[in-house]
């Protein structure tokens, strides 16, 4: 188990850790220590800096919000000195951002469990949270992936929806320079400030699950007339309309367990619809969606009476979508 660098707590193996680092260096990242640091550390590594004067302009000021607008020397460069102010953790976000507060008590555990007897590759799924969240080409927050079980080709395929797995240790959490990233502590789930994010994509070197996608600013072909279609995403409810030079463009976007459709009180409605798209559309009622810490919820009744495995279990992260094999 690796350690911090600072103080000494563990922070995941390091074997994986090595793997981020050497995928970041490769991609020409040169200032990787952030990868080092728990969550506890780089906050404090924040506050130093800006206990010392160090002074920044916010993120979507100081850095463009494509990292094509500048080389990677000049990204990193920047970077560095954004990371003073914006890499203070998101605690007590304003209510306008759509994010509620990291540090409310645990309310609930959202998660998935995936039944692969059941898909059959319709990908209904895949389809239902485009058109619930909106999102561009490119970026797809659950995607159904096809294995073969064993070497034979007479074997049949697997078929399995695979979301972002909201995992209870994320390292995408752990990685992110500025913070922009984080675990809500009432329910579990992973979000993205976008207003935080200055794309550098760490994150999605560091997710294990591939669940995690960069938002280029590509559209699809018009639908009426001679402009794109730009619906606005419900995401974390906001509304954003997606235009060039503003977030979430240039941001890395994932699942959010459909965290729009939650009431007032951090609660999903079933029986009225508020039920994260994937789960509700599928046909073949593969996907089941619920709150682990009630032992009265169909996720809860089927880790209980099922044999349920959590994929790349090895990297520690402890995901919170199971799998029925």
């Amino acid at each position: 188990m690796a350690t911090c660098s600072r103080c000494a707590s563990p922070i995941g193996t390091e074997t994986y850790l090595l793997e981020v680092e050497n995928a970041l260096l490769r991609a020409g990242f040169t200032d990787v220590h952030h990868v080092r640091l728990c969550e506890v550390c780089k906050r404090e590594a924040a506050n130093q800096g800006q206990a010392t004067g160090a002074t920044a302009s916010p993120p979507s000021a100081e850095l463009p919000t494509t990292a094509m607008a500048v080389s990677r020397r000049d990204f990193v460069t920047r970077l560095a000195g954004v990371a003073s102010v914006a890499g203070a953790v998101a605690v007590g976000l304003s209510a306008a951002t759509g994010l509620a507060s990291p540090s409310e008590p645990r309310k609930h555990r959202w998660g998935m469990v995936i039944d692969t007897r059941r898909c059959v590759g319709c990908q209904a799924c895949m389809v239902a949270c485009k058109a619930e969240n909106k999102t561009p080409p490119g970026v797809n927050y659950v995607v159904v992936t096809n294995n073969m079980l064993g070497e034979r080709p007479e074997d049949k395929p697997v078929f399995s929806a695979k979301p972002c797995f909201h995992c209870e240790k994320p390292p995408c959490v752990d990685v992110c320079p500025v913070s922009a990233t984080f675990k809500r502590k009432q329910d579990g789930i992973v979000v993205i400030d976008y207003d935080r994010c200055i794309g550098c994509r760490y994150c999605q070197t560091a997710c294990p699950y591939g669940a995690r996608y960069f938002d280029f600013g590509e559209d699809y072909p018009a639908q009426t007339g001679d402009g794109a279609y730009r619906p606005p995403s419900p995401e974390y409810n906001q509304f954003r309309v997606r235009e060039h030079g503003a977030s979430p463009v240039g941001n890395v976007r994932k699942c959010t367990f459909c965290l729009h459709l939650q009431d007032e009180n951090g609660e999903y409605d079933r029986a009225a619809g508020r039920w994260p798209a994937c789960a509700k559309t599928c046909t073949g009622h593969a996907i089941r969606f619920g709150d682990f810490l009630d032992l009265d919820s169909e996720v809860s009744r089927l880790i209980r009476q099922h044999q349920t495995v959590r994929v790349k279990e090895e990297f520690g992260a402890e995901p919170n979508v199971l799998y029925l094999l």
